[in-house]
């Protein structure tokens, strides 16, 4: 008689989806984003001169393996940066973001949106900081830190040019885009 529930809890966790450790950060399986859940697509670790600097996790309502499909697709994603370097000044997140427009961007680099973008960006991330980029279906960019609203942009290209920072031509990591587009 014993074994029957111990059966059931088998069954019942074992279909169920548990995180993803990736550089000591949980990843979750599946996030809710404005009532619609996304699932995990891939996970990497974004490196500059071989600092972890964050681990980078890509939510889509559909899995996407390349980036021409990631690009094209119109469905909601979430990017989510959780941070593991001591402190990312404000400036360097800005320049990075700067650099990721112009490298797969360049059309919208140096527009109103793009400058609208960045200047959600006032302070400084910290290890342990949650940063959470939205970019929906319809164009609208959402920024969050630590669960906080930084601000929202509408601009369907805008949305489309920070996903190619990650998964364009020129990614700000390669072992990143790799992970996020569900590679090791």
């Amino acid at each position: 008689m014993r074994l029957l529930p111990a059966l059931l809890v088998v069954l019942v966790l074992g279909g169920t989806a548990s995180a993803l450790e990736v550089a000591g950060v949980q990843v979750q399986p599946a996030v809710t984003v404005d009532n619609h859940v996304l699932k995990l697509n891939g996970s990497g670790v974004r490196r500059k001169f071989m600092v972890k600097v964050y681990v980078g996790s890509l939510y889509a309502t559909r899995p996407v393996r390349t980036p021409a499909e990631a690009l094209s697709d119109k469905g909601d994603k979430l990017i989510r940066m959780n941070f593991l370097y001591s402190k990312v000044e404000r400036e360097k997140i800005v320049e990075a973001f700067q650099e990721g427009f112009r490298n797969n961007s360049p059309q919208v680099a140096d527009t109103p949106e793009a400058r609208s973008f960045l200047a959600l960006f006032t302070g400084d991330f910290r290890r342990g900081d949650l940063v959470d980029l939205t970019l929906g279906g319809d164009g609208t960019v959402t920024v969050k830190h630590n669960g906080r609203l930084l601000g929202t942009v509408h601009s369907p290209r805008l949305a489309v040019a920070i996903l190619a920072i990650y998964l364009g031509d020129k990614p700000a990591d390669e072992g990143l885009k790799k992970g996020m587009l569900g590679g090791e």
